[in-house]
């Protein structure tokens, strides 16, 4: 007989989840301290940004704490690093992981099948933010530098924590990169949100249960903090610096408050994503050919393997759901299954 859930009070979670964050925000302000070597390279006008950096990692290790208290999270969060960590999966499969987070994370071939417009404006959101943070974060915590010499250019030089990485023309096309990935970034991220943004405005299906605060905020702050990043640069080039005082604190609010709202929004799937690697790991991994895969019981199309569908038996146990046979019907069969029952027992009642 398998154990119990351990039953976590509402109290107890909220309590482990605000020590947690708050050890998550005092190891990121030590490490902005001691990377941008005791604030000698901090930039004070990037303050802002990193005060709202510290309040994302509170808020991230927060919601990701109580997430992970949740049964079927805990279920799926434990399989996963059971799966990370396994020499039995690495000897059987060595490649799978690179290849989960390669598939399943990086390219997310999953959208693909449901939608090649989807599928590239989310690439074009996904990258550009991931371009926009490797940029932004380590600027702002003072770990990343450009100093010059001469102090006008046009050589510069690239140092992280210190230590010189790289000299460059600021003239030359490396240069022209440097001083513009966030543009890049920028250019990457506005027609994909501007898709999103349209579909949810036209298509009916996103219309029906769409939130405004949960589901057009986040595309609306990632189109204005790349709208207002690409005029400063037009500011600064075309206009010489007219109206960039204004638009920099415009800037400025839209991402801070972009920083803050992740991890309580849409933009927190960001985070919980990775964990569901190690989930693609698992079901990946017992697709061995000793592992007998289990076959719907009314239609009999195999589902899953067994470790698979026993581990979502168990997530249905944990969580008192009282139907945790229906694990061993395919989606198909389930749907059926269900208009019958609405058929025979709500239907009826109609008449």
């Amino acid at each position: 007989m398998a154990p119990a859930p351990v039953v976590q009070t509402p109290s107890a979670v909220r309590r482990r989840a605000s020590l947690a964050g708050a050890a998550v925000s005092a190891l990121l302000v030590v490490a902005i301290v001691l990377g941008s070597r005791f604030l000698r390279d901090f930039d004070s006008a990037l303050l802002p940004y990193a005060v709202a950096t510290v309040f994302l990692a509170f808020g991230v290790a927060y919601r990701y704490t109580v997430w992970v208290s949740a049964p079927g999270a805990r279920r799926l969060f434990a399989q996963g690093w059971r799966s990370f960590f396994s020499a039995a999966n690495f000897r059987r499969a060595p490649t799978a992981l690179p290849k989960m987070t390669a598939t399943y994370l990086g390219f997310q071939k999953f959208l693909g099948a449901r939608s090649h417009a989807r599928w590239a404006a989310h690439q074009l959101i996904f990258w550009g933010c991931v371009l926009a943070a490797l940029i932004t974060f380590p600027l702002t915590w003072g770990w990343f530098t450009f100093t010059s010499g001469s102090g006008t250019g046009p050589g510069y030089e690239m140092r992280i924590w210190g230590f010189k990485i790289l000299g460059f023309d600021s003239l030359n096309i490396v240069g022209w990169l440097m001083f513009h990935g966030l543009d890049i970034a920028a250019v990457l991220v506005i027609p994909g949100a501007s898709y999103f943004l349209w579909r949810r405005m036209k298509d009916r299906g996103a219309i029906t249960g769409q939130r405004f605060a949960y589901d057009l905020v986040p595309l609306i702050a990632l189109i204005v903090i790349s709208v207002t990043g690409l005029l400063l640069t037009f500011s600064s080039i075309f206009l010489h610096g007219g109206g960039y005082e204004f638009l920099a604190i415009l800037h400025m609010v839209s991402v801070v408050f972009t920083l803050i709202y992740i991890p309580f929004g849409k933009f927190f799937h960001i985070v919980q994503r990775p964990a569901a690697v190690g989930m693609q790991l698992f079901k990946y991994t017992s697709r061995g050919e000793d592992e007998a895969v289990l076959a719907c019981r009314r239609c009999e199309e195999p589902i899953d393997t067994a470790p698979y569908v026993e581990n979502l038996r168990g997530t249905m146990r944990d969580l008192d759901l009282g139907f945790d046979a229906w694990a061993e019907y395919c989606p198909r069969c389930k749907r059926v299954l269900r208009g019958n029952a609405y058929l025979t027992h709500v239907k009826k009642g109609y008449k």
